[in-house]
């Protein structure tokens, strides 16, 4: 299986285009330590050419340059087969407006995330408009419901429900559904290895914690240092737990929490602009290295 990363930031990127946090300021200026990042979306193939897409960031043009793949066989043609969208936030699903010269295009995504992208935010009614736009593939809304995609037969893909937020346009949020919400367990049945991919996580239950335990990667939400970081930075009152996301540091935090599974790789990924571990010098950074914890970034290559 390889996985790459084609956007480790989270929702703005970094830096975020209107945002002058001592983070963005310095990654613009070149300052050492930092390095520029797209908004959060994964690719997973078999052979390195044909691509799943996992989430539609905002980025998606530039982000699809860095994508391996093999020679083109017509004028128009992409190593992106399909695309999976984990939720229906915002920067995981904008980018499917860039995508429209390629469709028809396989989407999967629970009922849920159809509905929202339906008539919430009618993205698929009006990609419609162009070659029939997205396919529903629809995905299971219960814990550990398995599917396969076509062009991937020996990745054994499954659901993962995850407790977090809807997007801030939905009439669900802060009162999510089940479907609303998905990690992916991706098993090869070659290798017998597998991955863990959650961009968000609001609550780890016992259930998710058991899933995860069995993961040759964990490739995780790595969005805020402390609970309070949008607080202490001037530009919110509210806390990363009421945003959908569990700090990284602190008694239940990622960091402590990821000590305890034998994962042989643990990645954070979707990191705010705000988030200390951006800088490579900082002493969050390296008490994340330390714990055996990797942070993504943009063209990391994943091979399971």
């Amino acid at each position: 299986m390889y996985v790459f990363v084609l956007g480790s930031a989270a929702g703005g990127g970094f830096p975020q285009w209107n945002c002058h946090c001592q983070n963005c300021s310095n990654v613009r200026t070149g300052h050492p330590g930092y390095r520029p990042r797209t908004q959060s979306s994964i690719a997973i193939s078999e052979d390195g050419m044909h691509w799943l897409l996992v989430n539609a960031s905002p980025d998606i043009r530039q982000q699809l340059a860095t994508l391996p793949h093999g020679p083109t066989q017509s004028v128009r043609q992409s190593p992106v087969q399909a695309v999976l969208l984990s939720d229906a936030q915002m920067d995981h699903v904008t980018g499917l407006v860039m995508l429209r010269e390629g469709y028809p295009m396989d989407l999967f995504c629970t009922p849920s995330v159809q509905q929202e992208l339906s008539q919430h935010f009618p993205l698929l009614p009006v990609l419609s408009h162009w070659n029939d736009g997205l396919l529903h593939q629809p995905l299971p809304e219960h814990h550990n419901g398995s599917f396969q995609v076509s062009f991937l037969p020996e990745l054994a893909f499954s659901v993962i429900p995850l407790r977090s937020n809807a997007p801030p346009y939905s009439p669900r949020r802060d009162a999510p559904q089940a479907g609303d919400n998905i990690g992916l367990m991706v098993r090869d049945r070659k290798t017998g290895t597998s991955l863990f991919y959650a961009p968000g996580l609001g609550e780890l239950t016992p259930e998710l914690l058991a899933v995860m335990a069995q993961a040759d990667c964990l490739l995780v939400d790595g969005t805020f240092w402390s609970e309070d970081e949008m607080r202490l930075v001037g530009l919110s009152h509210k806390q990363a737990r009421d945003l959908g996301h569990l700090p990284l540091e602190g008694k239940d935090g990622m960091i402590e929490l990821l000590a305890g599974f034998p994962a042989a790789r643990k990645i954070f990924i979707h990191i705010n602009n705000t988030n200390p571990i951006l800088n490579e010098y900082s002493v969050e950074y390296q008490q994340v290295r330390q714990a055996g914890i990797e942070v993504a970034w943009d063209g990391m290559e994943i091979r399971l």
